[in-house]
Formats: structure tokens, C-alpha cells, sequence
């Protein structure tokens, strides 16, 4: 998916931005990218970073960076931050995208002249780049971001920095989130509002959707003010977000405690201990044990030293072993046991019957499934949260596809959603046979979003239920 960070300071920047990038990580495996404005204008940089972390690569760039304003990203596919001269004068642009609709904006922009884009080593267009096209139509600055914001179908939050700070503009329906972090002499826009408390910021705002704002060392003006629909990512919640995130005002490990205990008020098993997947699984895992009174365990865990997520390959039949061999077992805590095992959610299905299958040859006897969050039915249109490149590739319609003898209709979709319908449960019991589980239950859609504790009307749930 990706994230991004902003300094602008009276002093220089370089030191909190390399390490509020540093701190989104988490969120990408690709590129990383970072830009300062100073003195002697613009300074940019931009690694790969599949094969090492981004503060490994980018220690010699921060050691001779220097400047008081600065972005920079952790990108999940195409390399940023992009340095743009057009009639706006020069700016530094990096984003959090998914751009769908790219065939008619690269159209469009074709007929009103625009007259060429870099083709990156995919053929794809660098959608960066298209969002400064975007920008560029547009006379005003602030009047050609908001008309990015309004252009793209999908979704799109922007840093944007020039001579005179750092803009920062929030996907029209807040589908990804800005936090703004405020010290003495010094403004700071993330993605992640945790990025920046260790550097010695304290919360400012949260941009609401749609709002621009700019910052410089000075101050934080708003300049388009916030929409009123917003439609933020569940999933950050459940899997993507960090456990001392916070978003819309909810943290992301007490949103897991409190799913966790959810799950475990509607269970019937009574197994011998609960566990999480490391690592999103494990807070969900801590609520149902405190709920249920269950013993919590760890029978397996991740190594990390050599292997953080950052170092995970794009080609997901490499990412499925990577995974499978992170994954250590501590075998006298699984033998003879009957164990519930607690993911943040199943979407291919491969890495967790490889694990039940594991959990079984070290002597298990039992291994109950238990997912953090309802079936995922959809591929997600707005973030991207998912490599898959077809919804096929998701074990819930592989098997509705199998169960409705290919008849599959937007109707029929509907029913398989609704966790009291017949069909739900037929689906729930091919799954569980198919990736030979001893039982699997997941979570309700309504006790997922009551585990947010926000309102329901904002979040969305487009890749459970279809409703956007």
C-alpha cells in the first residue's frame, strides 16, 4: 500500500524525516524515497528497497541531505518521490494511491495536450507522475490538487512540497488517513500518527476527507476545508495498520483486543490454548483469551532478526515460502494439543492450511480457525492491500464459483455475505474442508465494525459485503 512523511522545519529536517519514513516500513516493499528543499533547492533520492530496509540503504543520503523542508514514502510499487517543473514552478510530489480509472485520465490528458509519460519497466504509467499530470492542468496549485482528488476513482492522499511548504491533501473520502504532528519550530504530516511521537511531536489534527492543508515551520493552515463522507479502510485496523496506530481515534491493538473478544463471546470450542499468527494475529489472539479465559500461547514464532517485512519478494510464490519459513514452531507447545488459531484473515488460503498442516505433523490434535475478520468476497477497489490480480484468486469465490456450478451473479454474492444464510455456511464448510481445518468460524461483519468503536457509516467494507 504504502506511506508517507512530511518535516518542515526552522532547523534542519533531515534527521525526523529519515526516520519517520523509517517508521512506515510496515506498509511497503518496494521503493523508498526521500526529498529535502534547502538552500540549495532541491536534493531527492530513491532506492529499491526489496532487498534491504529503507534505513540501511538511505543512511549515506542523510548523512549529506540538508534542508528545512522534506518528504518522503515507502512505496509498495512505483518509485517516488517525483521532482516536477511545470507552470506551478518545481515541487517535490509523493502519494498513497490506487488508481482505476487510469486508461481515461491518460486519455484525457492526451487530448488536452499533454504530450508523453515514462513508462515504468511493467509498462505501467508511474502514478505519481499522472497525479502531477493531473496537477498541471490547472492554473492554481491548490485548485489542481483538489482536482487530482476529484479525478481519481480509487483513491489518493498527496504530500506535496515546494519553496513555500508542504501540502498535504487527504483522499476524498478518507480513505487513507493524514495526521499532522506539531514540536517548537516544526510541523510534520504521516501517514502513521505513531511515526512521529518519538521524535518529539504531539498530535495537531487529522485531516478529515478530502481537506488540504499546508505546512511550514510557522504553522498548519487548512485550505480546503474536510468533506463529510468518510470511508476509511477497515482493514487498516485488522491487519495493515501498526499496533500503535491510531486511526479516526481508535488504536489499532485495542480495535484487536477488542475483535478478539467478540469472536470468543460467540464461540462454543473450548480448546487447550489460543493463538495468533504472527504478528497481526496475536493481539486478536490476547482478546479471546481474556474473554474466554483460555490460556494464551505462542507455539509458533516469527523470526525476525534477518527477515523483517520490508525483505518480503513481490512474486507470491516466493512471499507464500518466505512466509512459511519465518514461521518457527515450539513443538512441545503444540503436541497432544488442541489449539484455536487466530489470523487476521484468510484470502488465498495457502499459508494457513500450510500451517494447519505443520501444526498436525508436530503432534497436534486439534487446530481451530478462527479469522479476525468476515470472508473477503471482493477485491478491494480502493486500496492496495492485496497482490491478487483476479478475485478468482480468493478461496471464497473459488469455492461459491464451485458451489453455484459457475452461476455466480451479484445477487447470489450477496447471500454468501450474510453470515446467517444457508449459503454462508455451506461456503464456511468448504473452506474448512478444503484447507482441513478442524473447524473454522469467522468473525461477523457487525461485531468487526463494533470492535472499531467508530461510526459504521464511516468505514469501508466494500471487500465483505460489495457496499461501497
Amino acid at each position: 500500500m504504502g506511506g508517507f512523511f512530511g518535516v518542515a522545519s526552522k532547523d534542519d529536517c533531515v534527521f525526523d524525516l529519515f526516520f519517520g519514513i523509517d517508521y512506515h516500513s510496515h506498509l511497503g516493499t518496494r521503493r523508498g524515497g526521500m526529498v529535502v528543499y534547502g538552500e540549495n533547492g532541491f536534493d531527492r533520492s530513491i532506492h529499491n528497497i526489496e532487498n534491504a530496509p529503507f534505513r540501511t540503504k538511505f543512511d549515506k543520503d542523510m548523512q549529506k541531505m540538508k534542508g528545512q523542508f522534506g518528504i518522503g514514502c515507502i512505496s509498495d510499487y512505483e518509485p517516488q518521490p517525483l521532482l516536477v517543473r511545470s507552470h506551478h514552478g518545481t515541487y517535490a510530489l509523493t502519494t498513497v494511491s490506487k488508481i482505476n480509472n487510469v486508461d481515461e485520465i491518460t486519455k484525457m490528458l492526451f487530448d488536452n495536450g499533454h504530450s508523453h509519460f515514462l513508462e515504468m519497466s511493467g509498462g505501467d504509467i508511474n502514478a505519481t507522475e499522472l497525479v502531477a499530470a493531473l496537477i498541471n492542468q490547472k492554473e492554481n496549485l491548490i485548485e489542481g490538487i483538489n482536482y487530482a482528488l476529484e479525478a481519481v476513482e480509487g483513491s489518493l492522499s498527496i504530500l506535496l512540497m515546494n519553496s513555500n511548504g508542504i501540502y498535504a491533501a487527504r483522499d476524498k473520502h478518507g480513505r487513507t488517513p493524514i495526521v499532522i504532528g506539531k514540536k517548537d519550530g516544526a510541523f510534520c504530516a504521516s501517514f502513521e500518527n505513531f511515526a512521529y511521537k518519538n521524535l518529539g511531536y504531539h498530535d495537531y489534527k487529522e485531516l478529515g476527507p478530502g481537506e488540504i492543508d499546508v505546512i511550514t515551520d510557522k504553522n498548519c493552515v487548512t485550505l480546503v476545508q474536510p468533506g463529510s463522507e468518510m470511508k476509511i479502510c477497515t482493514f487498516l485496523w485488522v491487519y495493515y495498520g501498526y499496533p500503535s496506530s491510531s486511526y479516526e481515534g481508535m488504536n489499532v491493538e485495542q480495535m484487536r483486543y477488542n475483535c478478539g473478544a467478540m469472536m470468543a463471546k460467540r464461540d462454543n470450542v473450548k480448546p487447550d490454548i489460543v493463538a495468533g499468527v504472527p504478528d497481526s494475529g496475536t493481539a486478536h489472539a490476547v482478546g479471546y483469551a481474556n474473554e474466554s479465559g483460555i490460556p494464551f500461547s505462542r507455539p509458533f514464532i516469527k523470526y525476525t532478526p534477518t527477515w523483517p517485512r520490508s525483505f518480503m519478494p513481490t512474486i507470491q510464490s516466493q512471499r507464500n515460502l518466505i512466509a512459511k519459513m519465518k514461521l518457527l514452531a515450539v513443538e512441545d507447545l503444540i503436541k497432544d494439543k488442541s489449539l484455536l488459531i487466530i489470523d487476521d484473515s484468510i484470502v488465498r488460503g495457502t499459508q494457513l492450511r500450510e500451517t494447519t498442516e505443520y501444526l498436525f505433523s508436530a503432534g497436534a490434535r486439534e487446530v481451530h480457525i478462527r479469522p479476525a475478520c468476515p470472508p473477503l468476497v471482493y477485491g478491494c477497489k480502493y486500496l492496495n492491500f492485496s497482490r491478487s490480480s483476479s478475485e478468482m484468486d480468493l478461496i471464497t469465490r473459488r469455492v461459491i464459483e464451485r458451489l453455484e456450478n459457475g452461476n455466480v451473479t451479484d445477487e447470489v454474492l450477496k447471500e454468501y455475505t450474510d453470515p446467517d444464510s444457508e449459503k454462508y455456511e455451506r461456503m464456511v464448510d468448504e473452506i474448512c474442508k478444503e484447507l482441513h481445518f478442524t473447524s473454522l468460524r469467522f468473525n461477523r461483519l457487525d461485531d468487526m465494525l463494533e470492535s472499531v468503536g467508530i461510526d459504521k457509516t464511516k468505514l469501508c467494507t466494500y471487500c465483505w459485503n460489495g457496499e461501497e
